[in-house]
């Protein structure tokens, strides 16, 4: 037996609606996309925010975090890996004692 979810008339409804309206982020989504490509998708949301508030746009960074999400930009700068290896530090103490070690 398969449950089907009920609807009310005015969800319906409401969702027909907003279906025939315009996309309000089309503005957004244009915006963000020319300078996700300018960069060539090193940037990542938090960065396409600074550069639209420094051209004077009053947008929040989660919105262009769900803007970036719907249409599919990820930055794609990996992390450098981790390396420790500092080369030669310090020096390598004389052989006073003259012992001869072998493993």
């Amino acid at each position: 037996m398969i449950k089907v979810a009920k609807l009310s008339k005015s969800t319906y409804y409401h969702i027909i609606k907003k279906l025939d309206q315009p996309d309000p982020d089309r503005k957004w989504k244009r915006r963000i996309n020319f300078i996700y490509h300018k960069h060539l998708g090193r940037l990542g949301y938090r960065r396409i925010t600074d550069v639209l508030q420094a051209k004077g746009h009053d947008v929040n960074k989660k919105k262009v975090l769900r803007i970036m999400r719907e249409l599919g930009l990820k930055c794609i700068v990996r992390m450098k890996k981790y390396k420790s290896y500092k080369g030669k530090v310090g020096k390598v103490a004389p052989n006073i004692l003259n012992r001869h070690f072998r493993a």
